[in-house]
């Protein structure tokens, strides 16, 4: 029985880029499609449906700024930007528009296979410990279901890419104890210590679900910044226990 390829959409305007990307990606057991630029990339991501995009930043017709915001009004899909920018800054940029991760160009394949992986080992990731055996954790207005992966607001469905889920699983599986953003980071995004510098990855996927889950995200209650450290799940109390007067 054929087993079931992941397969990656490489969007790149530079051709050598995508030839290097889709030999090697294929090689190691990926099926890949590829799209020059960004009205391409929309139109081939609805033809194909892949499992991941690959996403240069500058390119013509439409940058990946531009794909990445359209592919967010729709999907989930993990997305890896690559970009060439050398302002952290612009960098950041990608994150906030919903972008999972990034890889500075000029970059070595490896390393780009190496994120390819991390990601998609971490949305698939089911039993965390530290979550109750339902799968289900229910605080204030929010339900969180772990085997499907979804979160509720009341009763709305609240979208979260799939690392903004796997950030928010971390955090509520020992609720109420500080993670360190390099924790973070070697715990979510599989970075080694040598790109841990890369801390504002966590900091932008922390306003990102705020925005998505808190009242008022100026003034969160449930993701709270632990100072000096990084950031913690507000405490789940246990049933028929009380929260005491001086906790958030």
């Amino acid at each position: 029985m054929e087993t079931h390829k992941e397969k990656i959409l490489v969007v790149d305007d530079e051709a050598s880029i995508r030839r290097i990307l889709e030999t090697r990606l294929s090689m190691i057991g990926y099926d890949v499609v590829t799209a020059a630029d960004g009205e391409d990339a929309i139109a081939t991501f609805h033809a194909t449906q892949p499992d991941l995009v690959v996403l240069d930043v500058m390119m013509p017709k439409l940058d990946g700024y531009g794909v990445c915001q359209e592919l967010r009004k729709e999907s989930d899909i993990p997305i890896i930007m690559l970009t060439a920018l050398g302002d952290v800054a612009d960098r950041i940029t990608g994150l906030e528009l919903g972008a999972d991760d990034y890889v500075v160009k000029p970059f070595s394949p490896k390393e780009l296979e190496a994120r390819i992986r991390s990601v998609l080992r971490r949305i698939d990731k089911t039993g965390v410990a530290g979550i109750p055996s339902s799968g289900v954790i229910s605080i204030n207005a929010i339900r969180i279901d772990t085997n499907k992966r979804q979160v509720y607001k009341g009763d709305q469905r609240i979208r979260l890419t799939g690392m903004e889920f796997s950030l928010l699983e971390l955090l509520v599986s020992k609720s109420g104890e500080p993670f360190s953003r390099s924790e973070i980071l070697q715990e979510v995004w599989g970075y080694t210590p040598e790109r841990h510098v890369d801390t504002r990855v966590v900091d932008v996927h922390v306003s990102r679900l705020r925005a998505k889950l808190e009242e008022d995200p100026s003034n969160p209650e449930l993701i709270l910044t632990a100072r000096g450290t990084g950031y913690l799940f507000q405490r789940i109390l246990e049933p028929g226990e009380k929260r005491a007067n001086n906790i958030n």
